[in-house]
């Protein structure tokens, strides 16, 4: 059974939507897209690139190379290409929910996001930490951030941290939580059903037996026997210098980075293009481009469609997997 999922380019001003119409000419077997967008941002972009659209209704079927089935939302003022207007910023928030109450409902089977501009939703006057975020909070569950390409899969014990605020954040409940959410992913969503997780250290060397920092010996290592004893695979403390070592890399099907900083410089110098953001715990398979709105691209026609063609195929995948293991 084809999946239906929900397709929305994030910040009209960006280059969102210009990735949208360049993958509205890629014929798809794996998913049917439905667009969540203003018709007049799409048209916008199409004319840029000089490329064909047509905005189909949601019940037709796009049979040819720019067909895009559309849900309107509509934008207040008219976007321009790299200028950002926080007008906009309630229509970027209703796409993405709307989307995300489409899934719940089981109306489709999961959604694909363009990049939101965190900054002008704010200035917009809407409180807005990430995508990540307010789809959790809609679909009122924990979630976990996990980056992925075709080398590795990094998931963050903590996401936007400043670090002064890392290592208290690093606590036996939150780790268990987001251990749990991510092995009940990898085997819901991935098909595997022993995963093998590396768990890195939070301190240099794992901590070097305790002279380097405390939490691997206070809280992280005792937190893995526990879970170990529950049946988890997983391997560590390991060092974030070594961990990532091809021959390391062999023996995970996921690393557990605690920080920002310490997996996703590694994972986007493997493979920045293909990399996608995977929203694991929602009810629903969540997809994202792994790049900003670049918006002094925006308009120009230079883009890259990459991620976004990666996020689509996995979220497809991770669908039709959903459907296999119900």
């Amino acid at each position: 059974m084809t999946a239906q999922l929900a397709l929305v380019p994030g910040e009209p001003s960006g280059i969102g939507p210009e990735l949208c119409v360049r993958l509205a000419q890629q014929p798809r077997t794996d998913c049917r897209l439905l667009a969540f967008a203003d018709p007049a941002t799409l048209r916008a972009a199409a004319a840029a690139l000089q490329l064909p659209l047509n905005l189909l209704p949601e019940t037709a079927a796009a049979e040819h190379p720019g067909d895009l089935r559309l849900r309107p939302v509509a934008n207040a003022t008219a976007s321009r290409f790299g200028q950002p207007d926080p007008a906009n910023a309630a229509a970027v928030i209703a796409a993405l929910l709307q989307a995300g109450a489409a899934c719940l409902s089981g109306e489709l089977d999961g959604v694909v996001t363009g990049p939101v501009h965190k900054a002008v939703i704010n200035l917009g006057g809407i409180a807005y930490s990430g995508t990540t975020e307010l789809l959790a909070q809609q679909a009122r569950c924990e979630v976990v951030m996990m980056l992925a390409n075709d080398t590795l899969r990094v998931a963050l014990a903590t996401t936007h941290l400043p670090l002064r605020a890392v290592a208290d954040a690093i606590t036996a409940p939150a780790l268990r939580q987001s251990l749990e959410i991510i092995h009940r992913a990898l085997q819901r969503d991935f098909g595997l059903q022993q995963p093998r997780i590396a768990v890195l250290g939070l301190n240099p060397h794992a901590g070097e037996e305790g002279h380097l920092g405390m939490e691997e010996i206070e809280v992280i290592i005792p937190l893995l026997q526990q879970l170990r004893s529950e049946g988890m695979q997983l391997i560590g403390p390991v060092p974030a210098d070594t961990a990532f070592l091809p021959g390391k890399l062999a023996g995970f099907d996921a690393v557990l980075a605690m920080y920002h900083d310490q997996g996703l410089p590694v994972l986007k110098y493997s493979g920045f293009e293909q990399a996608v953001n995977i929203t694991l715990g929602l009810p629903y398979p969540r997809v994202a481009v792994d790049h900003g709105t670049a918006l002094e691209l925006a308009g120009k026609g230079v883009a890259d469609p990459s991620s976004l063609f990666a996020a689509t195929r996995l979220c497809a995948r991770l669908a039709a997997q959903r459907k296999l293991g119900a």
